[in-house]
């Protein structure tokens, strides 16, 4: 397949390769060693590294300046950008600011509402969805032009991604949903976590009669476990999380000083499974402040080392 830009990403995945992604959060602090950490727990074992944009609509560093911190580590990082926080014109200048500094990979998303954060007062944006902030970052690369219609002199240089949940309500609307974000020019796929195998198997089918696999790269979400109340929580009170009870019993079977232990092996479990599923191009891992595991994780899956792209 062409290349269409630089990113470390486009090319894992365009060489045929399963791809290995992964996810930081940003400090509640200007000073970022905290994201410098993060990234040097898991550069060796991982492709590109997400930075979250306030995720949960907490204020935190913003997605941007903690990409810069990782770009001149020699990572490759993928820039989260929200629409709820930003109207057209802040989004498309910060879409050239990360193109200014190198940066080759960029997530649309819509954002968790305010009212979840520290500043549920907060007067919310969207100006524009995240569909039509796949189309923005689409058209600016491939047409090098504003939305305005005036022309960019050097067009930015982004792989564009775009979040799928597979388990949200209905589920017969989650392939068509799927089919838009690619109709919009979403180049990568990253899902919601991953516990129920069965029904993302399920998805991944309708996926694949649709032919789907074969224009976009779709990256299942990984999370591990860390106990028993972690899974209970996520099933009962986080919105298109399908977390199954046999999990949950799972764990509660285990002593809770192995837990953690047992959550990681679920993990590991689910991508040597999800390996083997037509249309899988890789694993975002997203273990939540649990850095130091990814490597683990990582080498168990078989994903160990990560190939060598020029």
């Amino acid at each position: 397949m062409e290349l269409k830009t630089n990113s470390r990403l486009e090319k894992i995945l365009k060489s045929g390769h399963l791809a290995v992604t992964s996810e930081c959060g940003p400090p509640r602090s200007s000073d970022p060693a905290g994201i410098i950490k993060k990234g040097e727990l898991i550069k060796d074992h991982v492709d590109s590294i997400n930075i979250t944009d306030n995720q949960t609509s907490v204020t935190r560093l913003c997605s941007l300046a903690a990409c810069v911190h990782l770009k001149q580590q020699g990572l490759d990082p993928v820039l989260q950008m929200v629409v709820r926080d930003r109207n057209r014109i802040a989004l498309q200048s910060d879409i050239l600011g990360a193109a200014s500094f190198g940066i080759n990979n960029m997530l649309c998303l819509s954002g968790d509402h305010q009212s979840f954060g520290d500043h549920p007062a907060a007067q919310n944006v969207f100006d524009i969805d995240s569909m039509q902030l796949i189309q923005t970052a689409r058209h600016m690369r491939d047409e090098g032009k504003f939305l305005g219609g005036d022309a960019i002199k050097v067009p930015p240089n982004l792989f564009v991604g775009a979040a799928a949940n597979p388990f949200a309500d209905p589920f017969k609307i989650r392939v068509p949903r799927l089919a838009k974000k690619i109709a919009a020019g979403a180049e990568f796929i990253q899902t919601q976590c991953v516990y129920n195998l069965d029904k993302f198997e399920e998805w991944m089918k309708g996926v694949c009669d649709r032919g789907l696999h074969e224009k976009v790269f779709i990256l299942p979400g990984i999370t591990p476990m860390r106990s028993v109340g972690m899974a209970k929580y996520l099933r009962r009170a986080v919105p298109g999380m399908d977390v199954p009870e046999e999990l949950v019993k799972r764990l509660s079977g285990v002593p809770k000083d192995k837990q953690a232990d047992e959550g990681i092996t679920i993990a590991v479990e689910a991508m040597q499974r999800l390996k083997e599923v037509k249309g899988v191009a890789g694993f975002h891992v997203m273990a939540i402040e649990w850095e130091e595991k990814v490597p683990e994780m990582v080498e168990r899956a078989g994903l160990y080392p990560r190939p060598e792209i020029d």
